[in-house]
């Protein structure tokens, strides 16, 4: 008699409900570090830099902005006794800092980076880091010959969901990784008629770069051997740089797919899921806020309660990671060296939604802003 075939569509057992791992993804601090912290560059997205440091209890004595009323409202809502500069080179002279946080826009950040490690400065580099991924390795240089500490801010993975699904993987909980699968929608039309619209490839390079980053950690040592993406205008765009955008990263035995959409005026959503030969971590929730997270494995079905969230909980963790690397005297985490396989990813497939050809990681150097 032939066997009867469900061709896998079966109902299977449910699985138990089971306590959640307990992993360690909250975001580091120093145990007794207290560096004296400037910050370069006062624009939007420090008001997040400076709410997490003072969430932290670090102290910031220092802010430098070419436009001093940017320094000026920094200072008067978050660190009142700092010091303001509209010459950055005169801060780092006279502040006697410990750690500078660079938050310009990358075509005048390597110089800025330079200035500060040649101060004797720890660093912390907004992303994404360089334009230049040469430029960005005689930076790593500069730092390691004068025995500095230079980070990038890639606070994305201190997002709870991504620092737990990062911390669920290096456990072995999922056994070997197979698949990260990822789409976001939300509207990133706040754009228009800022700096950022100049951006061509806004949401490949400017925002997507996050989840190259956490990509990359998931796969760990796993080298990227081909990328594929596209990139296009949504129907009634107006807006100047391309708003949709996928892409598909070739590991060996691994593939990571990439989905956005940054024109979706409504529901925007963001969704992860993470496969190992081991178990499967689901997210989902609002963009940037994946709030509903459960791991399956053969013991069954875990919901962990996350705390915290990616902003500003995610700055925290980007800064006291290289706070901790200094007081450790260790690399940290999110070192500017680590961050550079992101940036090869990245590359790559804005080269290929320019060409429609795959590119290999690391062959492409360089970027136009």
């Amino acid at each position: 008699m032939k066997k009867k075939t469900t061709y896998g569509l079966a109902k299977s057992n449910p699985l138990k409900t089971i306590a959640a791992p307990r992993l360690d993804y909250l975001p580091p601090k120093p145990k007794r570090y207290r560096p004296r912290i400037g910050l370069i560059g006062c624009g939007g997205i420090t008001e997040q830099h400076l709410t997490a440091y003072r969430k932290a209890g670090w102290n910031v004595v220092a802010m430098a902005d070419r436009d001093e009323a940017h320094a000026l409202k920094r200072r008067d809502a978050f660190y009142p006794k700092a010091d303001v500069f509209t010459d950055h080179r005169r801060m780092l002279k006279e502040c006697r800092l410990d750690v500078v946080d660079i938050a310009t826009h990358p075509d005048v950040r390597a110089a800025l980076i330079k200035d500060a490690l040649n101060a004797g400065c720890h660093v912390l580099s907004q992303k994404p880091f360089v334009l230049d991924l040469n430029e960005g390795r005689k930076l790593v240089e500069l730092a390691e010959r004068k025995g500095l500490r230079l980070a990038v801010n890639q606070n994305g993975r201190w997002a709870p969901y991504f620092s737990y699904i990062r911390r669920a993987i290096q456990a072995g909980l999922l056994g070997d990784l197979q698949t990260v699968d990822v789409r976001i929608n939300w509207d990133h039309t706040w754009t228009q008629g800022t700096a950022f619209e100049k951006i061509h490839h806004l949401v490949l390079y400017d925002f997507a770069i996050h989840w190259f980053d956490v990509v990359t950690c998931f796969f760990g040592e796993r080298q990227a051997t081909r990328v594929w993406a596209s990139a296009v205008k949504a129907m009634g765009q107006t807006i100047a740089p391309p708003f949709l955008a996928h892409v598909a990263v070739e590991y060996p035995n691994g593939l990571a797919t990439l989905s956005f959409n940054a024109h979706s005026k409504f529901g925007g959503n963001e969704s992860t899921t993470v496969v190992g030969s081991a178990g499967t971590i689901q997210c989902d929730g609002p963009g940037c806020r994946c709030e509903d997270l459960k791991i399956f494995t053969a013991n069954g079905i875990a919901t962990p309660a996350l705390k915290g969230s990616w902003f500003p909980d995610g700055f925290v963790g980007a800064m006291g990671e290289l706070l901790c690397a200094i007081e450790e005297k260790r690399e940290p985490e999110n070192s500017a060296r680590n961050n550079l396989k992101s940036l090869e990813l990245c590359f790559a497939a804005i080269d290929s939604a320019d060409t429609a050809q795959p590119r290999v990681p690391g062959k492409v150097r360089s970027v136009k802003h």
